[in-house]
């Protein structure tokens, strides 16, 4: 099968770059041809490039948009494998190609700031469907900024990505509640498909379960922006010292624009209590991230925003690592509650849910190696063989136009 994949970039600035490189190397390892059409080489010098596949790479950036798209039809592709771009206009025109399936990782044309959070009267996510009636809400529930051209321009834009999804021939995403979502929004049912995502090629081996310490190691793994909670974290600790009695070990790792106040306000902290030990290593690479997961008892993923998916998840899972999460998003996908971790309420998500699941992963010691080994036994549904194979079906279904409707 020949396959185009579309994306943002070559440059493995995140999750979807890094999700890429391994797809491209797949589809040509089991016989497809496969050719990567890229908008930008941009992105940070210390991110590697993801390699061309042996059919080729093309610049979109380099090329043009016209010289781009005309490379497209010549190489004939069965499919388009779309990530998502800068411009509705170039994915419209490239939809017009060939029969194309897109990934939904975030919420693409269905938020008018692309969080699907609100600020006002306190963060808590998101349910209204998109429309003209976020117009409304934007400024009274702060959706976004305060920019009124920016308002509109933000609008106008995911009303165009939503109507360039809708030309797709097939959605596909990681997470039920993502695929609720786009069904929600016009996509028919029989042509949005939700499978397990990609964590790791397979379970590693089984480590022997280290038993919990008298200095328990908690691990927030992500961005340090505002959605992903790692404030409400901050003022959930002294509620979580105070129950267990223990003394603790944060680690922070990730960098971002909140870096700087959450540093000053766990300084605040330790200076308050010390038996609180807060650490922030900042970015780290795949290895450093194992050494974490290894050294960690339990990961807590304080994201207020509701997480398409939350991949960081069940890669702690693949380590034995439980997680404490709010009940929002995606999250319930790989964590359920009492068997690999705890799950807060999300509808609002608030500091004091949040310790109350953390001390109920690590109060109770056989319950904490319990939650271990549901850890471990869960993320096994997310390997590359159960995600690749069902996609290559929904490929093989609608390239050429097969299976497409509307």
């Amino acid at each position: 099968m020949r396959v185009a994949v579309l994306s943002r970039s070559n440059r493995v600035v995140g999750g979807v770059e890094e999700y890429l490189r391994r797809f491209l190397v797949a589809a040509a390892d089991s016989g497809n041809e496969v050719g990567f059409w890229y908008e930008t080489s941009e992105g940070p010098p210390d991110r590697s490039a993801i390699p061309d596949p042996p059919a080729g790479g093309w610049s979109i950036a380099e090329l043009g948009r016209a010289a781009a798209l005309e490379a497209l039809r010549r190489w004939r592709p069965e499919v388009i494998y779309a990530h998502g771009t800068g411009s509705p206009d170039l994915e419209e025109a490239a939809y017009g190609i060939a029969p194309a399936v897109f990934f939904a990782h975030v919420y693409v044309g269905t938020c008018i700031s692309g969080a699907r959070t609100t600020w006002l009267p306190v963060a808590s996510p998101c349910d209204r469907r998109f429309g003209p009636a976020c117009l409304a809400h934007y400024f009274p529930r702060r959706c976004g900024g305060l920019n009124p051209v920016t308002m509109l321009r933000q609008y106008r834009l995911q009303a165009e990505r939503l109507a360039a999804i809708r030309r797709c021939a097939a959605v596909v995403t990681h997470s039920e509640h993502m695929r609720d979502e786009y069904v929600r929004h016009g996509i028919p049912a029989d042509r949005v498909f939700r499978f397990p995502f990609y964590v790791s090629e397979s379970i590693p081996e089984q480590q022997p379960a280290r038993p919990l310490g008298s200095r328990p190691t908690l691990l927030f793994l992500g961005r340090m922006e505002a959605p992903k909670g790692g404030d409400v974290l901050l003022e959930a600790l002294p509620r979580v010292r105070a129950a267990l009695g223990r003394p603790l070990r944060v680690v922070f790792a990730g960098d971002g624009r909140e870096r700087v106040g959450w540093e000053a306000r766990a300084a605040s902290l330790q200076a308050h209590d010390p038996g609180l030990r807060i650490e922030f290593t900042g970015w780290v690479d795949a290895g450093r991230r194992s050494a974490l997961f290894r050294a960690s008892d339990l990961l807590v993923v304080p994201s207020i925003w509701p997480e398409p998916f939350g991949q960081v998840g069940p890669e702690a899972g693949l380590y034995g690592v439980p997680v404490a999460a709010f009940a929002v998003g995606g999250t319930p996908s790989w964590l359920t509650d009492g068997a690999n971790g705890r799950l807060a309420p999300g509808d609002p998500p608030r500091a004091a849910g949040l310790a109350d699941s953390i001390v109920g992963c690590l109060a109770d010691p056989a319950v904490h190696q319990r939650l271990r080994a549901g850890a471990s036994r869960l993320a096994g549904r997310f390997t590359w063989a159960n995600h690749y194979a069902p996609l290559m079906a929904v490929f093989t279904r609608f390239a050429g136009g097969g299976g497409q409707s509307g």
